[in-house]
């Protein structure tokens, strides 16, 4: 179990788990990233942007 940083609502952590993965929170719909699983650590992801062909 690890503890949304935006809302801190408690989110389930599936084994098979892998650091840098994306997970949503259930509570606010937050999208997280894993940055540690010994322990737990998530931090909000970082925003997708367009490149528009830069």
């Amino acid at each position: 179990m690890a503890e949304c940083p935006e809302c801190a609502g408690t989110i389930a952590i599936k084994e098979g788990t892998e650091v840098g993965e994306i997970l949503s929170c259930p509570d606010c719909g937050s999208k997280l990233e894993v940055r540690s699983l010994n322990p737990v650590q998530l931090e909000k992801a970082p925003e997708v942007q367009e490149d528009w062909g830069e």
